[in-house]
Formats: C-alpha cells, structure tokens, sequence
C-alpha cells in the first residue's frame, strides 16, 4: 500500500487550444497558459493530444516538453499512433482514456476489464520507457482490479456523473456517486495503486472529493479555461488550490 501524501492539482490546458484552433493562429498559446499555470502553484500540466487533433497539436506537446518545469500529464488513446509518440518524447506521465471523434469530451471510463491481455501489452512498452501509467476509469472495482492486474500504476477516476448530478439537481444521485468515488479510492489505494480524479470538478464541487484522504491528484480543466475569463488564470488556479487545500486541511 502507497503512503498517503498531499493533495496535487493538475492542470488541464486542452480547451485553451480550443478556442486558438476555433479561429486558428497562434492565440490563445497553450504553452503561455501552462507556464501561467506553473506559476500559479499546480503541480503539474495535462494535455490530450486526441487522434482527431481538435485542440492539443502535436506541436503543443513539443512546446511543452521544452518549457515545463512541472510533470506533463500525457493524456492518450490506446492506439499504436499515440504509443510512438509517447515513447519518443517521454513524457512523465501517460494517461490511457477511452476515445471517440463524435464526443464533445471523454464521456466515461476506459473499458479495461474485456482488453485486459490487449491493455497489458500496450502500457509495458510506455512503463519501460520510465512512463508512469495511468488509466483512466470509472469508480468501478471490476475495472479497477483489471487495471491493477495490466499493471498500471496510477488510477484516475472519472467523476462527471457526480459533477453532472450536483449541477442539475439530481441531489440524491450525486450522494451515491460521491459515496462511489469514496468507495472506490479506499479500495484502490489498499491494492496500492495511487488515486487520481478528474472530469467536471468546480468550485462547488471540489471540496468533496478532495477531502478523500487517498486521492493524490486532481486533474482539472475545462471549468479553469472557462473561469480565467472572468477573473483571470491565475486567479482561478489559486481559488481551486485553495478550496482543495481547505478540504484537505
């Protein structure tokens, strides 16, 4: 069993490249949003170069393997594309999550249970190459002893349906997911892998999930790009570090 350690926020600058490639150019950078980021405390950098390139390119993650002094979170399908590029720039970490073009944004878990022999044979190469992996899952206990099984290191739980419940109401549904994430990090944790969550989580809904004493990492995105247009980046970055730091004190 991992040592229970401090909370780390990881920063998602995907949808920065959103909005650059929805005119093209070169702005908004998502190099200059990553080394805003930096300063503003996270503890490291996420980005998912997806197959369709809709928002990270793979001259982002170029960019981003010369200018960050945080780990970079390699978010990728499990394609043999995306093996090869992992496997040259070496990134600290890799995080393998189910991928479809018609989705607006990763809609669930990795399906690990039914690609088990598939999966194991995927991430020893990324292992080999001194990746940390990551798989990405829904609080599920069937597909978390699979991932444990292939051999990954790292979990992250998808926690949309608990962000959507809270968001729309659904107050009794949002229990039950909350008590899932719960659940199902104790129970990661005791097979020592090490827990992260990420998907959906704001300022309303951080504090819950961050107070569990075996998630390490939080992996936040969309909600940060969108609040850094009212208040600024670095602002928002701090608020979030805030909110988890007061959950876990």
């Amino acid at each position: 069993m991992k040592p229970l350690g401090s909370l780390r926020l990881g920063v998602n600058i995907d949808h920065v490249a959103t909005v650059r490639n929805a005119r093209g150019g070169d702005t908004p950078d998502p190099l200059r949003a990553a080394r805003i980021a930096q300063e503003a405390g996270c503890d490291g950098i996420t980005a998912h170069l997806r197959e369709d390139r809709r928002h990270i390119s793979d001259a982002d993650i170029e960019g981003l393997m010369e200018v960050l002094t945080v780990p970079l979170n390699f978010e990728m399908a499990a394609t043999e594309e995306m093996q090869q590029i992992a496997l040259r720039h070496r990134p600290h970490a890799v995080c393998i999550v189910p991928e479809k073009r018609e989705e607006r944004t990763t809609e669930g878990g990795l399906e690990v249970a039914r690609e088990e022999n598939k999966l194991a044979h995927f991430i020893a190469p990324l292992r080999e190459a001194g990746c940390r992996v990551s798989i990405f899952i829904g609080a599920d206990q069937r597909q978390i002893e699979a991932a444990h099984r292939i051999g990954a290191q790292v979990i992250e739980l998808h926690s949309g349906a608990y962000c959507d419940a809270h968001h729309e109401g659904r107050f009794d549904d949002r229990d039950r997911e909350l008590e899932a994430l719960r659940e199902m990090s104790a129970f990661a944790h005791g097979l020592g892998l090490e827990v992260h969550v990420g998907h959906g989580l704001t300022y309303d809904t951080v504090q819950p999930v961050a107070a569990f004493p075996e998630v390490m990492e939080l992996n936040i995105g969309h909600f940060l790009i969108g609040e850094a247009i009212f208040r600024g980046l670095q602002p928002a970055i701090a608020e979030m570090r805030r909110l988890m730091d007061e959950a876990r004190g």
